[in-house]
């Protein structure tokens, strides 16, 4: 019966002792920090993924609708590398939210800002990050998704190498203007077809290729007047070379992506990588809450992979 007796209170005693440490170790959780970590061990809260430097994109702040209002219209105009983005998302939003409407244009990334500006769209889709002075403004952006910016040469061209990253430099900024300087297959001009300042694929490239120096502007280089993929492809001929997100150009039959270093722009090593956004003004309005609410939910997600495949 002493036995029973003294085993009662050893028991309680145990009892609180874990207690004790099972509040000191939720404490000592919080206090560290550990409370970021969710019972998957994936880290919670603020998480910016592949945002360009600068950009101050955040993650998307607004949740999925589960109804949007009839009648309901939004705007999108900007960077022709969003166009298979764009047109993926108007279709389904149409689609799961009947009686709403999504118009589409692409102009480039600096008209679409324009516009956005201006009051006349909803959404600027921009492949470059927001300047300063754009978000002094009150433009805000999400991050969409990452590509790649792909050199491209039409089949018909002989050179059937790659790139070095410092031979590309020289291309562009006009300094290598004939072809047998960098290969032993072709002689002759190499013609640069450019885009147009506007372009913000023009704007990434030559702040991440060419390290925020200028192109060239000699006689070999055709500057276009639209920032539009498909004349730039038809007008490479067995001489020309440009530049042009992968995912408009993969599965072209009539031209072929120049690997940089050895690097093709499937692989994650590929160097010429960049941030794809969606901006609009602050205060959101109830249209484009809704869009991007839609954009962040899984099917948006995978809408946004197949549009790039």
């Amino acid at each position: 019966m002493a036995q029973k007796n003294d085993t009662l209170p050893l028991m309680m005693a145990l009892v609180v002792t874990l207690g004790i440490l099972g509040g000191g170790g939720w404490w000592f959780l919080n206090r560290s920090g550990f409370q970021g970590l969710a019972p998957n061990g994936a880290e919670t809260g603020n998480n910016d993924g592949a945002i360009a430097p600068g950009s101050q994109a955040t993650d998307n702040p607004f949740s999925p609708p589960a109804t949007v209002a009839p009648g309901t219209v939004v705007k999108i105009s900007g960077s022709t590398s969003m166009v298979q983005i764009n047109t993926a998302l108007k279709n389904r939003f149409e689609l799961q939210y009947p009686q709403t409407r999504v118009e589409t244009t692409a102009n480039g990334s600096s008209k679409g800002l324009e516009d956005l500006l201006a009051g006349n769209i909803d959404l600027a889709a921009i492949s470059r990050p927001l300047q300063p002075e754009e978000m002094q403004q009150g433009l805000k952006a999400i991050a969409v998704t990452t590509d790649a910016v792909a050199i491209v040469v039409a089949k018909e061209n002989p050179f059937s190498t790659g790139l070095t990253g410092e031979q590309v430099q020289g291309i562009f900024q006009g300094n290598l203007t004939d072809w047998s300087a960098i290969t032993d297959k072709a002689t002759g001009t190499i013609r640069v077809i450019n885009r147009p300042p506007v372009s913000g694929t023009y704007q990434t490239f030559q702040e991440t290729v060419l390290n925020g120096s200028n192109f060239g502007n000699g006689p070999n280089f055709m500057n276009m007047e639209q920032d539009a993929t498909t004349p730039i492809l038809q007008a490479l001929g067995a001489d020309g070379i440009s530049y042009a997100t992968y995912s408009q150009i993969a599965n072209q039959q009539t031209v072929r992506t120049v690997p940089i270093d050895g690097v093709t722009p499937e692989s994650d090593l590929y160097p010429y990588t960049r941030t794809l956004y969606y901006a609009y003004q602050e205060p959101a309005s109830p249209q484009v809450e809704a869009f991007l609410g839609f954009v962040g939910t899984p099917v948006g997600a995978e809408l946004i992979q197949a549009a790039q495949q």
